[in-house]
């Protein structure tokens, strides 16, 4: 039976299955990556940037068609797919125009001697993505590091296998050499055998806090660098002196776009005493009014959850957290429709002894706690294992960026949703992961810092 299959959402039917790869085709492929690798390493920077180009502008030529397949795959509505394209295609371009100039010898002063510092590939990469944002996930991980010199190897989700095939494609047909970005329909057992292959020089990857620990526990016994991108239980931090009309709808769009379904989605609002009911009423009545659709129509701002395994978790969550005291605003409850649809979800009265206080929410629902004052509202937000990112509500924004440090978070926004985009590095502390994708940073952690020193 295959794993790989694309089950719409928004129907629950099967559309399209994909065949597992078999050992010999891993096998297979890792030589061809290693040997693309082996001449890939010696193509100049602005010869691989080329390359980027015009895989960015196969990405702008079809995101139309590219769109349609992530809105079958996982219910993402189609404008919210479309904006996913746009920002794959700032990656790729952002990286092609930068990162030649990152990978020019760094000169150390030493003596009077002469020295430097050379970046260069390490090899054959392994690429783990999840479904959220299936085409973003990929790009910030391939950009940087088909420009570093390496070589990819993409294990998509199980549930994306038509974009993960798309996305290859797209590498083919700007001229990429063969080996140098192979898609795999790989298993869970055969990730491990990769990771273990002497040819796979790191991982990095975006999903569960589950996963990356199982990932990161046989990387390390083969000692090879690893980048993780996992869970979040972000907070929403609303002052007492926020522009309340500007926090609802921002905290709307942190929470509820793509479904709720991002690591750096607002799933934590924390608010001050002192506008706490004002605000409440207001998001309460924002919730409420949030379209709920069919994800191909103009005007749909929320389709259904990725799959009904999503749905099922999600609101076991959501039950055992009004079974425990919690209550339920509005929501709570999947749609009487076919395919995994779920309400918009607002719960309060979450307490530190209850399950879901420490558990990361992915999907609609949103949980508004109450802070005392804004030592309660920064005890609050660090009271979690994750350190993904936040966000602060206010109007004084030298107080925003004091408090910016006091908060065990990775990447803070201030007075808007949180977000991504290509020049920011993305990445968390505690069990958010470790290493960063994007900007600058993202060039760095897969690359040999070589330094090169000659005597005097």
């Amino acid at each position: 039976m295959s794993h790989y299959k694309v089950t719409n959402p928004a129907t629950g039917e099967v559309e399209a299955t994909y065949p597992d790869a078999s050992d010999g085709e891993i096998l297979k492929a890792v030589e061809s990556a290693h040997q693309a690798y082996l001449a890939w390493r010696d193509v100049t920077p602005a010869e691989r940037a080329a390359l980027l180009h015009r895989v960015a502008d196969l990405h702008e030529q079809r995101r139309d068609q590219l769109a349609d397949i992530i809105v079958r795959e996982m219910g993402k509505p189609k404008s919210q797919a479309l904006g996913e394209m746009s920002v794959v295609v700032d990656i790729y371009r952002y990286y092609a125009d930068n990162g030649p100039a990152w990978l020019e010898p760094e000169p150390i002063v030493t003596g009077g001697a002469k020295a430097e510092v050379r970046k260069q590939g390490l090899g054959v990469l392994l690429g783990i993505m999840p479904w959220n944002f299936p085409y973003y996930q990929v790009a910030r991980f391939a950009g940087p590091n088909v420009l570093n010199g390496n070589t990819i190897l993409l294990k998509h989700a199980p549930q994306c296998p038509e974009s993960a095939k798309a996305i290859e494609d797209i590498f083919t047909e700007a001229g990429a050499p063969k080996g140098l970005y192979t898609n795999l329909y790989a298993s869970n057992e055969q990730v491990g055998e990769l990771i273990a292959d002497p040819r796979v020089q790191g991982v990095s990857l975006t999903g569960s806090e589950r996963a990356g620990a199982a990932v990161a526990e046989q990387a390390g016994r083969q000692l090879k660098k690893v980048v993780l991108e996992l869970g979040g239980s972000d907070p929403f931090l609303v002052l007492p002196d926020a522009d309340l009309e500007q926090a609802v709808k921002q905290a709307v769009q942190g929470r509820f776009g793509n479904c709720g379904q991002a690591c750096n989605a607002a799933k934590r609002i924390i608010v001050d005493d002192a506008v706490y009911d004002d605000f409440l009423a207001a998001f309460h009545e924002a919730v409420e009014q949030i379209k709920v659709g069919d994800p191909m129509a103009d005007d749909t701002v929320m389709g259904p959850m990725s799959s009904e395994q999503a749905l099922t978790n999600l609101d076991a969550q959501v039950q055992d957290a009004i079974r425990q005291g919690a209550t339920l605003v509005t929501g709570g409850k999947r749609l009487d429709r076919a395919g995994a649809w779920y309400a918009p979800t607002l719960l309060t009265g979450v307490t530190r002894d209850m399950r879901i206080f420490q558990e990361e929410l992915f999907g609609p629902v949103a949980v508004v706690y109450r802070a005392a004052d804004l030592e309660d509202a920064i005890d609050l937000a660090n009271d979690t294992p994750y350190g993904l990112g936040a966000v602060i509500q206010t109007s004084n924004p030298e107080g925003a960026l004091e408090l910016a440090n006091r908060l065990e978070v990775g990447m803070v926004h201030i007075n808007e949703p949180p977000g991504s985009e290509a020049e920011l590095p993305f990445g968390g502390v505690k069990r958010s992961g470790f290493g960063r994708e994007l900007g600058k940073d993202g060039m760095d952690e897969f690359v040999n810092r070589q330094m090169v020193k000659m005597a005097r």
